[in-house]
């Protein structure tokens, strides 16, 4: 393991994300960025499998981040941390997470490819959280690319303050500054407008430049540091950038922007932390003070069955050193740090000490959680950062593992995991007695799967998860049952009448089951009681017309017989069981499914398609609302059986567009074919 000494201080630190669609060349763009300020000898390809960002076997083969990955790397005088991360909307998650690391995002569009619904995302969320924006369009040598009308398309989805800071020159083979030249030769463009234009949009946010302007004409841009970094802030200024990292153009350029304009953590917006919970939590403020006590957020977890836990870590306030005492959290206990890394893809670095705005990483820190705040004093215990609003995982698969008994290492595996993403959920759902993980998209899944096998050795079934349907009665009726057993001694006896009777209200009732007993004169003794409704129990549990469970139902027991020798407590529970199954046969019981609240965000030319779709399958459309400039938020109820594959459907009808969340609503009768069809199933499978 390398060694360096302390980092730099806070005004020499960068710190961007580098986010954006698939095969926008991210990947690429960081080896050239390390390749050129001498962090690695030779780039690396992402074809051959040799970039320091996707390390990862996985990765490697699939030639696709599916991770967010550290880099560092220093030019003019500056430390810049930099994230690449996934551009698969099925990897969201990690993208996401690496926002709240980082002062910039750097959104990176391919050229050949324009503007893609992932960089529309990835601007959104940065705007969310207050970060500066820079747009980089890479791939500017690629055929037959139109770059001024693509800084026209990049205008119309973000705004007019979307300015280059450079225009490519040469056919792409380079790129001219705009912002400290006046004049100069483009491909396209006056480089003495596009200075204009940028000098003009700075000024703006200081009515001091602003006179001066007007009196002068033009303004020095290295005076304007102050007003560009508020710019920057408050994104009254989000700069474009050309750059073509396969050939270098652009790239020395891109290097000079991210040290000379780019925010240093005092300059940026600081983060929303929060001290307590609900409306009673009061916003915290975290200065970038390496004297001040710490104050660090775990952005991003990653479990190596072979190294363990590692948890990777933004300070935001205060300095860290080997052997700084840290709490994670509400915890009352410290955990000493032993070595204080910093990562260069799959390498640790050994630093001796870190301040506001690097990226650390500890290793072996079992109790370290995503999302988890590191401090050192207990004041500190209840602070935490204002949540960001993930995708909710609704794409789920049903796993088994091939060797039985193998259950409870399957379950700690899933568990490690969903930790590295926030966007992997995994249960362990009751009603269907099945394992579920629930990721954003079939992708997403199969990768989970794939490293499943690939890194943990482990072999799994899969298959749909099942639909938690439910019986329910609609009228009340009578059953009875005598159960008689004799086998040459002590022989089994007990008689049970019973009635049953539909709860009131399906949406309140449905989840509720009440026993009474009503029996006088000791007929049954109160000690077999129990085993009646324990018979009761069991029939509810395995269902009575399509083996479901039953609820929503009152069970009265009124009458029944005992024998002072033969009645036994199991004569009683098959005598409960047998009586309440004959009842719920003669009281119309009927077959429920579970509803789910839908919510789909699509472009406004696909809502038709969307709502034709729905409504085929069940669906009830409750009415549509602004998303965001051209896209629309349908609201609907559907039952859930109909969403199988639905994003796959989605996709098809949005251009991989649409995005959907689900939540549960309530339970309602499924049409009579489908009960039919149910029935007709576990009447072949009682037979089996």
């Amino acid at each position: 393991m390398a060694s360096t000494p302390a980092l730099s201080t806070v005004d020499a630190l960068r710190t961007l994300a580098l986010v954006g669609p698939a095969a926008a060349g991210k990947t690429t763009l960081a080896e050239a960025l390390l390749q050129r300020t001498g962090a690695i000898g030779a780039m690396g390809s992402v074809e051959r499998g040799s970039t320091v960002c996707d390390f990862d076997p996985l990765e490697k083969r699939l030639q696709h981040s599916l991770n967010s990955s550290l880099v560092h790397l220093a030019h003019d005088g500056c430390r810049i941390h930099l994230i690449d991360t996934p551009g698969y909307p099925d990897f969201i998650g990690p993208a996401l997470s690496a926002l709240e690391a980082v002062d910039t995002a750097a959104v990176v569009i391919n050229a050949a490819a324009g503007v893609e619904p992932m960089a529309q995302r990835m601007m959104e969320y940065a705007a969310s959280r207050g970060l500066d924006r820079l747009i980089i369009v890479n791939k500017i040598d690629a055929q037959e690319v139109d770059l001024a009308a693509l800084l026209g398309q990049i205008q119309a989805a973000f705004g007019k303050e979307c300015l280059p800071l450079n225009l490519p020159a040469s056919g792409g083979a380079a790129v001219v500054d705009c912002f400290y030249n006046r004049e100069g030769a483009s491909d396209f463009g006056s480089v003495a407008d596009a200075h204009r234009a940028l000098v003009e949009q700075v000024v703006e946010v200081d009515a001091a430049f602003v006179d001066r302007y007007l009196n002068d004409g033009d303004v020095d841009p290295a005076e304007l540091h102050a007003p560009l970094e508020q710019a920057l802030r408050e994104g009254h200024l989000i700069p474009v950038c050309f750059v073509s990292a396969r050939s270098g153009a652009g790239v020395a350029e891109l290097l000079d922007v991210i040290a000379r304009l780019l925010p240093h953590p005092g300059e940026g917006n600081p983060p929303e932390f929060l001290q307590g919970e609900g409306d009673a939590a009061k916003p915290v403020r975290a200065e970038p003070d390496p004297a001040k006590h710490v104050l660090a957020h775990v952005f991003k977890v990653t479990v190596d069955p072979y190294v363990g836990k590692l948890g990777v870590f933004r300070i935001h306030q205060g300095t860290v050193t080997p052997g700084s005492q840290l709490y994670i959290g509400d915890g009352r206990k410290p955990f000493k740090v032993g070595h204080l890394l910093l990562l260069q893809g799959k390498t640790p670095v050994e630093v001796a000490s870190a301040g506001p705005g690097d990226l650390c990483g500890v290793a072996k820190v079992d109790e370290i959680e995503f999302d988890a705040v590191l401090h050192d004093a207990a004041e500190d215990a209840r602070i935490h950062l204002k949540p960001l609003a993930f995708p909710v995982p609704v794409h789920g698969v049903a796993i088994t593992p091939k060797r039985r008994g193998d259950e409870q290492r399957m379950w700690e595996i899933l568990q490690k995991l969903v930790t590295e993403d926030p966007c992997l959920k995994v249960e362990q759902v009751a009603s269907t007695n099945e394992t579920v993980v629930y990721g954003l998209g079939e992708l997403h899944l199969r990768t989970l799967l794939e490293r499943l096998q690939e890194v943990y050795k482990f072999e799994v079934n899969t298959s749909p998860p099942k639909i938690a349907y439910r019986e329910t009665i609609t009228a009340p009726a009578e059953g009875h049952h005598r159960h008689k057993k004799q086998t040459g001694g002590a022989g089994q006896f007990g008689e049970v009448f019973l009635r049953v009777e539909p709860l009131p209200g399906r949406d309140a009732g449905v989840a509720g089951f009440e026993f009474v007993d009503q029996v006088k004169g000791g007929v049954i003794p109160g000690q077999f009681m129990p085993a009646v409704e324990k018979g009761v129990r069991q029939a509810m549990d395995s269902g009575v017309i399509a083996g479901y469970p039953l609820q929503g139902v009152r069970v009265v027991v009124y009458d029944g017989k005992h024998h002072s020798v033969d009645s036994k407590e199991i004569a009683f529970i098959t005598a409960g069981r047998k009586a309440f199954i004959a009842a719920v046969r003669e009281a119309r019981p009927i077959v429920l499914e579970p509803i789910v609240r839908v919510e789909i965000a699509a472009p406004e030319a696909s809502v038709g398609d969307i709502t034709g779709d729905l409504s085929s399958r069940r669906g009830l459309i409750q009415g549509t609302s602004a998303a965001q400039p051209g896209m629309l938020a349908i609201h609907g109820q559907v039952p859930l059986s109909e969403l199988a594959n639905y994003q796959s459907r989605l996709n098809a009808m949005t251009g991989g567009q649409g995005r959907y969340s689900i939540e549960f609503s309530r339970y309602d009768p499924v049409p009579p074919t489908v009960q039919a069809q149910l029935a007709s199933q576990y009447k072949v499978k009682e037979e089996e």
